[in-house]
């Protein structure tokens, strides 16, 4: 299923010439420098074509002819008019004179038997590979480039006096596309992916692009140990694709991978890319979805966190249609609601890639369990800073100790992503990380309150069911939730007693006060008389303690996990309107005979 979604997006792609996806035979490939050689063969320069990027020159991306396959092997073939000097030129820094002189003899024997039609850059390829010493190639290409720069790394023949480059002429390509087919695997069988009869590919090429994966690339399809074979098949003929298949998938997926894509995140150790069978605006906002999340609201001026919005009106846009998502209506800027989506995340694992997970549905499908993950996470907001729609990426850093990227769970961040796509609960790991983040760094935010109530409000509906509001709830008796409330009336006493004191109650009790009650609370309610009788407005501590601890006769000794989730919603939510009202206390007007 994987390989035929992959193989029908290389269609779109191919038939979409913005897209600039390579034929069969080709791909893209690192090139850093260009010989310019005269019709004679003559070498006459050396261009670099190596770009800055940042403080690294880094390669050029070209489209060169690969037959698609893994080079290996005590005599690895040449690759056709390109590679890296070993064999164009016959010397590198690789300390093997004898090796590197046979795959300079391969390259030349390759070039030299392509069928002379007269083609002036091919001609100019045979005279220069004749003419041609290995031993002087130091002393030849310094006059252009350092050789230490030179050596060892990829190069393309440019004919003097043309702008592109021999592979890329007629007769290169025509040469390429015959000396391709008789190297075309022999064997022939029913495609997994096409369902027809045709030539199976023993080997797949390389998928690029996965982090912590081999730079070299790594498989998604390979047979490498005799356990995993049968029948007496070799290798990828256990799982027969045909050669256009196999270029097909592999292409569309490292086009997906490749640097710059707008189709591909980072969460967790999961790389994630996601496509759509036809062009579609869901395809944009997955990406926000996934990465960084929408750019902030605007406010009334028409910045956006002190930043001009300037993006043409595409924030606007995009918060328009995440609003009709989230209230469960199909923005007509999405198109196609029956048109399939794809979501797969990529994971290492030594030379192979392993699936973490991949989620197909529809555009209309996507849009509705996305918009009701944002419903359901729905919450009320601190800071205007707090996004209103937070992307995974923003959520998943809760989790994270120090919030650190490299510190997202694994394992969690794709069964969160499964939960959001299919529209499931929320894994039961997603509670017990939030606690025990909350209880590492006492630090309860919206994002981390967000989560809580999308857990409470996806849960399995049962005795234990606990309707879950966007603000406080002052009428529910949760014990969890009414004790998270009392902790943060008994923190907000502190503060009007001692205004500016560094450390208060949560800092040390937080944990002890969620998790056993009984031992921590009576303690603090004696402490807060104190407090109340010290502060000058405490008569309105007071009485909201008591509000809160009406009907509460006991404290009890322990709160379960999902109790503590409870306490954590029930401080957040009272945390918030009592500083709510703060605000709204320093706007009040100013007496007159002020």
């Amino acid at each position: 299923m994987i390989l035929q979604a992959l193989d029908a997006y290389y269609q779109r792609l191919a038939d979409d010439p913005s897209e600039n996806v390579p034929r069969q035979g080709y791909s893209r490939e690192k090139i850093h420098f260009a010989l310019v050689i005269g019709q004679d063969g003559t070498l006459l320069d050396v261009h670099d074509l190596r770009i800055q990027d940042g403080k690294k020159l880094v390669p050029k991306e070209l489209f060169v002819p690969h037959p698609g396959k893994k080079r290996a092997g005590t005599n690895p073939p040449p690759n056709f008019l390109w590679d890296n000097t070993g064999y164009v030129l016959g010397s590198d820094t690789k300390g093997k004179p004898d090796h590197t002189r046979k795959c300079f003899l391969a390259f030349r024997r390759q070039v030299l038997a392509i069928p002379d039609d007269g083609d002036a850059g091919l001609t100019a390829v045979r005279a220069f590979l004749s003419a041609w010493q290995p031993e002087r190639a130091s002393e030849v290409i310094s006059p252009f480039l350092p050789w230490d720069e030179v050596a060892g790394w990829n190069v393309v023949f440019r004919l003097d006096g043309d702008m592109g480059y021999i592979h890329d002429r007629p007769a290169a390509r025509a040469a390429w596309e015959a000396l391709h087919g008789q190297s075309a695997d022999a064997e022939q069988g029913f495609c997994l992916v096409t369902g027809r009869l045709a030539s199976i590919v023993r080997l797949h090429p390389a998928i690029k692009g996965v982090r912590g994966a081999q730079s070299s690339g790594a498989a998604l399809v390979s047979f490498n140990l005799d356990a995993f074979t049968s029948y007496g098949k070799e290798q990828n003929h256990n799982a027969p694709v045909s050669e256009a298949a196999t270029f097909g998938y592999t292409t569309a997926l490292n086009h997906l991978l490749r640097a710059g894509s707008n189709r591909r995140m980072q969460i967790g150790d999961a790389t994630t890319v996601f496509w759509s069978e036809r062009p579609s605006v869901l395809e944009d906002l997955m990406g926000l979805f996934l990465d960084k999340g929408p750019a902030p609201a605007p406010d009334e001026a028409g910045h956006a966190d002190g930043q001009a919005a300037d993006d043409g009106g595409l924030a606007q846009v995009v918060r328009r249609v995440l609003e009709a998502m989230r209230e469960g209506r199909m923005p007509k800027e999405l198109g196609d609601p029956d048109a399939r989506f794809y979501v797969l995340g990529l994971a290492p694992n030594a030379a192979r890639l392993s699936v973490r997970f991949f989620e197909v549905s529809t555009t209309g499908k996507i849009a509705a369990r996305v918009g009701s993950h944002f419903r359901d996470i729905q919450t009320e907001r601190r800071h205007p800073r707090d996004p209103e729609f937070p992307s995974m990426w923003q959520l998943l850093i809760e989790l994270a100790p120090l919030r650190k990227s490299d510190n997202i769970p694994p394992t969690l961040s794709g069964a969160l992503m499964r939960a959001i796509l299919g529209g499931h609960p929320y894994p039961r790991s997603l509670l017990t990380a939030i606690i025990g983040r909350i209880r590492a760094d006492h630090e309860v935010s919206c994002l981390r309150a967000a989560l809580l109530k999308g857990y409470f409000t996806r849960a399995p509906k049962g005795d234990n069911t606990w309707e879950v509001g966007v603000t406080l709830d002052p009428a529910s008796t949760d014990i969890g939730y009414r004790l998270g409330r009392l902790f943060a009336i008994l923190e907000k006493a502190q503060q009007d007693a001692l205004p500016g004191i560094n450390a208060t109650i949560r800092d040390r009790f937080y944990g002890a006060a969620s998790a056993t009650p009984r031992a921590v609370f009576p303690r603090l309610i004696h402490l807060a008389q104190f407090h109340i009788s010290k502060a000058e407005y405490g008569y309105i501590s007071d009485k909201r303690l008591g509000e809160v601890m009406e009907g509460l006769n006991d404290f009890p000794a322990h709160l379960t996990m999902e109790q503590q989730g409870r306490f954590a919603l029930g401080y957040y939510h009272q945390r918030n309107a009592l500083w709510r009202k703060a605000d709204t206390t320093a706007q009040a007007p100013v007496p007159a005979n002020d």
